[in-house]
């Protein structure tokens, strides 16, 4: 199982608890951390744009990356939302376990380490 952390933005903290929610009830991430309000510099449309948003980060396995990328575009406001996959190449053997172990359909119901 290769751990990943998922990067999204999202437009409000509103629409950032609602899909990091639904991703972690739906197994989906076995764990979904929002960050505060940040403030994003990006072309679209022809043109620099300047918004606030809101930074999401999923801790999931890789194998779910399309599944969860297809689910964020069916939850989010943006037309080309923010979803990139960061690999994790270490760390607490238990905390990478408890991500397989919680994205798994019948994963465990311990509560957050």
């Amino acid at each position: 199982m290769q751990p990943v952390f998922l990067y999204i933005t999202a437009d409000t903290p509103e629409e950032a608890a609602s899909i990091g929610r639904i991703l972690v009830e739906e197994r989906l991430a076995a764990c979904v951390n929002i960050l505060g309000g940040i403030t994003s510099f990006y072309w679209w449309e022809g043109a620099v744009q300047q918004g606030a948003e809101t930074a999401l980060i999923a801790k999931t396995r890789a194998d779910l990356t399309d599944a969860v990328t297809a689910r964020i575009k069916q939850l989010h406001g943006y037309t080309c939302p923010c979803v990139v996959a960061l690999p994790i190449q270490g760390g607490n053997r238990d905390f990478i376990d408890w991500i397989a172990a919680e994205t798994e359909e019948s994963g465990s119901q311990e509560g957050t380490p």
